[in-house]
């Protein structure tokens, strides 16, 4: 291949006139003058002169021409890029050893031979186009053009063509120059890879940071992070409102005007990652002191390390555990409560028994001897002794029962007055009496007997708590509205509308050590047979019975005052009934009377009473002697009194096995500790009526005969 070089060369930059070798005498004879031998000579010389210099400048332009084409060569064959003389059809005439390797790196793959065919898929369209644009416009270029390179597979490159000059009787040429891709599109793969593992890093990270700002401020602990200098540079809304502080304010500021206790466990160098730093005082921005719980987490950075602390506000934790605290002390005064009951209800039957003996056969020696005889006044005595051993009894038990009283819609108001003035009666001339009683307060649902019991005990606890000293008891009932934080001495009571009667006195008051026991079952602070320590006992068991509290405020020297609240009923008082007027005679004609009590001392004195009153009386300490004697036919009976405890056989079932006997015989259960349970049972077993023991002899007398008038007898 070789191109062609033109070098047209003028004919005046070689002309020289001719030099006459003869004169105009050497013409020839006959010729013109310009064609003598001198000057076709001159011609020729001229001539000769000139093809020289063409000569010599066509050796230089095939020299120049020669070596431009080597240099082409040279250049075209070494140049790192691969080459290619392609005609416009496609043909390949030339190529270099780069285009060798990248088009056929194999001596066994086919010949380089057209150009169109090596262009994979869509490309084709592309670098027709291309050539199209080179030969209108000279040069064109397209990139990223697929070829195939035979054993090398696909490749990429861009295409450069450009038109070669030629001559009017060739074709179209363009020498092509394609720069292979690869390594660039893979640098560029793994650029844009490196980039979106790069911007999937840092999305991550920004959602990484979003969610730890969301778990900041969501977090219901209080989260400050800190610089080395232990100045805030985190305050989440936790913080904020546990410090009452706003984030904006807190920044910047010194971790101890909130944590003053924080700055010493700081300054420990052993604390390399976390720490439990337990209970530190707090301190809001109004200078409020909370307790709080505190854990903090090191961050270590180039610039400094960073300190994250976590406070957890134990203020809820506090009021837990001293509710728990009080709950507990309740229990265990419940428990107390519960343990003294059991023992009531355990001693109850059998000093009620020796009680009734003592009571009962005190009744028939007083029947048996004249009013004015000396024995009568020792009677008299032992039958005021017995009464008081049965009231303390009752005492027992009113505070160690569970069971409600007997309640119905009373205006405590004539209560009060009565119960009054049963104290004026008793009140030293030392102490002065002072009541403001509200006439019209709501209805309460109370039984008035044990209203009247309370009150009293109130009044002789303020009479003996001013002594010998001049001093005041003031009574007042009012109408009172109860909220939550009204908390009574000892036990939730019910919130709304109550009526409270308080009993007030300046007497000597309470330390706190014996305000905290002053509800125990025999608990005084009276000398030695001056007091029971059941007085404050019954209070507190009959204001449990009638759901109702009780406030105590004492202190020493200064009085006390009890504060009794009795929650407000909307049930409306009954008119009063007219109660027939009974028989007080109490005599039998006759009618069979048995008696069955283990307790002997017992069932000879309701023998000797029943017998008097005109009853035939069977009597048995083995219940399953009574059975028996029931289960005869012949055997007439016609009311069955059993007791409750007895060993073994209780008198529950007897009444289940005699009703099985005899099913229309009227039954009376005796006990001298009825809780409702005994009462449901004993009336399920078929009892007519209960009898609480210790009973006066008329009490029982009349329950006999009104038994056995109901039943016909």
């Amino acid at each position: 291949m070789s191109k062609r070089f033109n070098h047209p060369i003028s004919k005046k930059a070689f002309y020289n006139p001719p030099k006459r070798l003869g004169g105009p005498q050497r013409t020839p004879p006959g010729l013109p003058d310009k064609f003598s031998n001198a000057k076709l000579v001159d011609h020729l010389r001229q001539y000769q002169a000139e093809l020289e210099i063409q000569n010599k400048a066509l050796r230089f332009s095939q020299a120049q021409a020669e070596g431009a084409s080597e240099r082409f060569v040279t250049l075209f064959s070494h140049v790192p890029l691969a080459l290619m003389v392609v005609e416009e059809s496609g043909l390949i005439l030339e190529t270099n050893g780069r285009a060798l390797d990248l088009f056929r790196p194999l001596e066994t793959d086919p010949p380089l031979t057209f150009l169109f065919p090596l262009v994979k898929g869509t490309g084709l369209d592309r670098v027709r186009l291309c050539f199209f644009l080179a030969k209108e416009q000279g040069a064109y270029e397209i990139d990223e053009v697929e070829f195939s390179g035979s054993s090398n597979g696909f490749f990429t490159g861009d295409i450069h063509v450009a038109r070669i000059e030629h001559s009017a009787d060739e074709g179209e040429r363009f020498i092509c120059a394609i720069i292979d891709q690869g390594p660039l599109l893979a640098q560029r793969q793994a650029l844009q890879t490196s980039a979106q593992a790069l911007q999937e890093r840092n999305n991550q990270l920004v959602e990484s940071k979003s969610r730890l700002a969301g778990i900041i401020n969501s977090s219901l602990d209080a989260i400050v992070c800190v610089d080395k200098n232990h100045h805030i540079m985190v305050f989440n809304p936790a913080a904020a409102s546990m410090f009452q502080c706003a984030a904006d304010q807190a920044l910047g500021r010194p971790l101890t005007d909130f944590l003053p206790a924080a700055a010493q466990a700081l300054s420990y160098s052993d604390i390399t990652s976390h720490a439990q730093l337990g209970e530190m005082t707090g301190l809001t921005s109004l200078g409020q002191k909370i307790a709080l719980e505190v854990s903090l987490s090191f961050e270590h950075h180039p610039e400094g390390d960073v300190i994250t602390l976590f406070a957890h506000d134990l203020t809820a934790r506090k009021k837990m555990e001293a509710h728990r605290a009080a709950l507990e002390s309740q229990l265990r005064e419940s428990q107390k409560m519960q343990a003294i009951g059991t023992m009531a209800g355990g001693i109850a039957h059998d000093f009620n028994n020796i009680i009734s003996a003592i009571l009962g056969n005190v009744t028939l020696a007083k029947m048996d001897t004249s009013a004015l005889s000396a024995a009568a006044t020792c009677l008299d005595e032992i039958d005021k002794a017995g009464k008081r051993a049965r009231d303390l009894v009752k005492q027992i038990l009113t505070f160690s029962r569970n069971d409600p009283p007997k309640r119905s819609p009373i205006q405590l108001a004539d209560v009060t007055h009565e119960t009054l003035r049963l104290v004026k009666v008793t009140l030293p001339p030392n102490v002065h009496l002072k009541t403001h009683v509200t006439p019209h307060t709501p209805l309460v649902l109370a039984d008035a007997t044990q209203i009247e019991q309370a009150l009293l005990n109130l009044c002789n606890n303020a009479v003996h708590a001013i002594g010998s000293q001049q001093g005041e008891l003031r009574v007042e009932l009012s109408c009172s509205a109860r909220g939550a934080e009204d908390m009574p001495e000892r036990r939730s009571g019910l919130r709304g509308q109550h009526v409270k009667l308080s009993v007030c006195d300046t007497g000597c008051g309470m330390l706190p050590d014996t305000l905290e026991r002053i509800f125990e079952p025999f608990f005084t602070t009276k000398p030695v047979g001056q007091g029971t320590g059941l007085g404050l006992s019954v209070v507190h068991g009959i204001m449990r019975a009638h759901m109702g509290n009780v406030k105590v405020q004492s202190l020493p020297g200064q009085g006390s005052t009890f504060e009794l609240f009795f929650p407000v009923t909307d049930v409306q008082a009954e008119p009063p009934t007219a109660t027939p007027t009974e028989n007080t005679a109490f005599k039998g004609a006759g009618q069979t009377v048995m008696v069955v009590d283990d307790d002997e001392a017992l069932v000879f004195l309701l023998k000797r009473l029943l017998t008097r009153q005109g009853y035939r009386v069977l009597t048995f300490t083995d219940p399953l002697q009574g059975l028996a004697q029931l289960r005869d036919p012949e055997l007439i009976c016609d009311l069955l009194v059993t007791d409750y405890n007895m060993p073994g056989y209780s008198g529950i079932d007897l009444l289940r096995d005699v009703q099985r006997v005899r099913p229309q015989l009227p039954v009376a259960l005796a006990s001298g500790y009825v809780t409702p349970d005994i009462e449901q049972a004993a009336l399920a077993a078929g009892a007519r009526a209960l009898i609480h023991k210790p009973n006066d002899v008329d009490e029982l007398c009349a329950t006999v005969q009104k038994l056995l008038m109901e039943a016909g007898h």
